[in-house]
């Protein structure tokens, strides 16, 4: 979860500096000051029930309907 959260800040701080992004990780501490563990927890829960349901993930669902 915390790896998830990591990509998501690092998502987020590239979209928002651009070229000045130095790929920086924040400790455990500011992800979850930022909201991003919370984030992250729910998109893996999705993702785990999605697994158990048999359906597919938010990434494939995306690729089928080209939201990539």
């Amino acid at each position: 979860m915390e790896q998830k959260a990591q990509e998501l800040y690092q998502e987020e701080c590239c979209k928002t500096m651009g070229e000045d992004f130095s790929g920086v990780t924040a400790t455990k501490a500011e992800l979850r000051e930022g909201g991003y563990m919370h984030t992250a927890k729910l998109l893996v829960l999705d993702e785990l029930w999605r697994q158990k349901k048999g359906l597919p993930t938010s990434e494939e669902e995306a690729a089928t309907h080209g939201h990539f």
